[in-house]
């Protein structure tokens, strides 16, 4: 069995890792019933050897375990990061550093748009994912053989993914680029859940400013009785109730009751009142302070055909060099490109400037062109810059 149970073991293996250059990292968790992830699992290996760690075990300490999470001097290497690194920020406060995350590395090396796993190990490590478990009961104990086996692959078949995405990174020059992704990943304020901001993920449609305020103060009150309670948003209550709460502003019992799928007992008892008390709260608020409407970007008028020879630009551009479209612009980017040259996009930012930002102003100002290429497959861009102009 290669899980470790003890603090003793645990903390044998991450000395032994200590001088490693680089690890690479998986977390098992479950989520369902929780606000916040139940770390069931963690996966680890060094060049040399794999374990996985039993957070669940009586007794453990994993102190060792964000110690080595925490070293300065050895990269984390995981796929698809976010939420693995989401679970250590919360339990130790700090974000894991340096990161390396091989999918928006295989962005950065022309693997397309959010790779998987699996087809990284396939194309890099030559290896084959069996996926049976992918909806395992992690929380279960004891663990199988076949499932910590089924867990390690995530981390062993990782190394040459790794090995292999860094030399292409280095060999095309692109490690900058790959830095500039791991920046976001390693900023605090990635993982902070602030509950003033939680109305906007509910992404309202409305730009009625008293809606947004009482949206507002409801979806702070259910972010922090989901977080104190640790349950699910949708178990405090769901997203349709608080928009129709919302848009309803009841001042009473008798009418937060009428909300479609709040229960009589629940508008009468502690929930109810609070609702009340966060709808009191955000009219109270001078209106200079409701929310603004979130902006739109709306195409101008004429300019459809712009956006779409920016989209075939985009597409041209990333081909050549090799790099995933949506690494470089989003659809919003474009459409704000066609609409405003100085446009706050990363788009027209640092690398991506340099491989498609300025092209894209040149082919929008007509001092580029787009052609079928000689042999009929394909495009090619044409320079319509005249001397002296």
């Amino acid at each position: 069995m290669t899980l470790i149970a003890d603090t003793s073991s645990l903390a044998a293996f991450c000395a032994r890792l200590k001088t490693a250059p680089y690890i690479t990292v998986d977390t098992e968790f479950m989520r369902e019933k929780t606000y916040w992830p139940q770390l069931c699992l963690v996966q680890v290996a060094g060049p040399e050897e794999a374990w996985a760690i039993d957070p669940l075990a009586p007794g453990i300490d994993l102190s060792p375990l964000f110690a080595l999470m925490q070293d300065p001097a050895i990269l984390k290497v995981f796929h698809a990061a976010r939420q693995d690194v989401e679970i250590f920020t919360h339990l130790t406060g700090a974000v894991p550093a340096p990161l390396f995350d091989t999918q928006v590395a295989a962005m950065v090396c022309g693997f397309g748009d959010s790779v998987s796993y699996e087809t990284l190990a396939t194309q890099l490590a030559r290896a084959r994912i069996d996926k049976s478990l992918r909806f395992t009961d992690w929380s279960a104990r004891p663990l199988t053989d076949r499932q910590l086996q089924y867990a390690l692959s995530d981390v062993t078949h990782l190394r040459p993914v790794y090995e292999k995405l860094q030399k292409r990174l280095d060999r095309d020059g692109r490690s900058a680029w790959l830095a500039e992704e791991m920046a976001l990943l390693t900023d605090p304020a990635t993982y902070r859940v602030e509950p003033e901001e939680a109305w906007r993920r509910l992404k309202p449609r409305t730009t009625s400013a008293r809606f947004l305020m009482v949206l507002k103060e409801l979806a702070a009150w259910r972010e922090r009785e989901a977080q104190e309670r640790d349950l699910p948003r949708q178990r405090v209550i769901r997203d349709e109730s608080l928009m129709e709460i919302a848009a309803q502003a009841p001042s009473g019992t008798e009418d937060l009751a009428r909300t479609r799928g709040l229960s009589k007992g629940a508008a009468e008892g502690r929930h109810g009142a609070q609702i009340l008390e966060a709808v009191r709260r955000a009219l109270a608020t001078p209106e200079s302070a409701w929310p603004t409407p979130p902006e739109r970007h709306e195409i101008p008028r004429g300019l459809g055909p712009v956006v779409d020879l920016l989209k075939v630009l985009l597409k041209l551009k990333c081909d050549q060099h090799d790099v995933a479209q949506r690494l470089v612009a989003s659809s919003a980017d474009i459409d704000q490109i066609a609409a405003d040259d100085e446009a706050k996009v990363p788009a027209l930012q640092g690398w991506r400037r340099e491989i498609f930002g300025e092209d894209a102003l040149k082919l929008k100002h007509g001092r580029l062109g787009l052609a079928l290429a000689e042999n009929g497959k394909g495009l090619r861009l044409i320079p319509l810059e005249q001397p002296g102009l």
